[in-house]
């Protein structure tokens, strides 16, 4: 056995365990998708940034080819498939206009221009959701890290992650997808 074979076999040994978990989180994570559209509680916020009465709603629960059919690629891609915009490739990690981000999904109301802030990081970073009702977190142990995911409530799209480096007064900063939003200006 020559030493080439020999390093061909150690990188195998090597690269294996972490090509198997990696097939194996993608393959567990298409099937975290409910079937049953259970009722939910979110905040409704009308053009002018106003909440609006608590409201129970069914959760929306899409197939697979309709969400295809309703978002962009790269929409469906960081929604459904939980995937991650390139940083500093969009135009809402910059703007500082007033208004409200919704779920380009579902257009239930996720954040407000009023907790946005500047994070250096080339995404939409917010300190708080618009309601604690409107989203959702769960635990991503994905990528090897340990981490926390933020969804929509209403129809569990893919947000992004919470992270606590953030600004006061919470200390948390919600790197949001610019692909799972939709900005809305304030009506006047």
């Amino acid at each position: 056995m020559d030493w080439k074979e020999t390093l061909t076999r150690r990188r195998a040994l090597v690269i294996a365990p972490f090509a198997f978990a990696g097939l194996y989180t993608l393959a567990n994570r298409r099937g975290e998708q409910p079937v049953n559209a259970e009722e939910v509680t979110i905040v409704p916020f009308d053009d002018r940034g106003h909440p609006q009465q608590a409201a129970r709603l069914r959760r929306i629960v899409r197939a697979e080819a309709e969400w295809k059919r309703i978002l962009t690629p790269q929409q469906f891609y960081v929604t459904r498939r939980e995937s991650t915009d390139e940083p500093y490739t969009g135009a809402m990690y910059k703007s500082h206009q007033r208004g409200i981000f919704r779920c380009v999904c579902c257009s239930n109301a996720v954040f407000s221009s009023e907790a946005k802030f500047d994070s250096g990081t080339g995404w939409p970073s917010f300190f708080e959701p618009i309601a604690k009702e409107n989203i959702g977190t769960r635990r991503d142990t994905s990528m090897m890290m340990d981490r926390t995911e933020v969804h929509c409530a209403l129809c569990l799209a893919h947000l992004g992650h919470v992270f606590d480096d953030g600004p006061a007064p919470t200390g948390l900063r919600y790197c949001i997808n610019e692909s799972s939003l939709g900005f809305f200006p304030l009506a006047v």
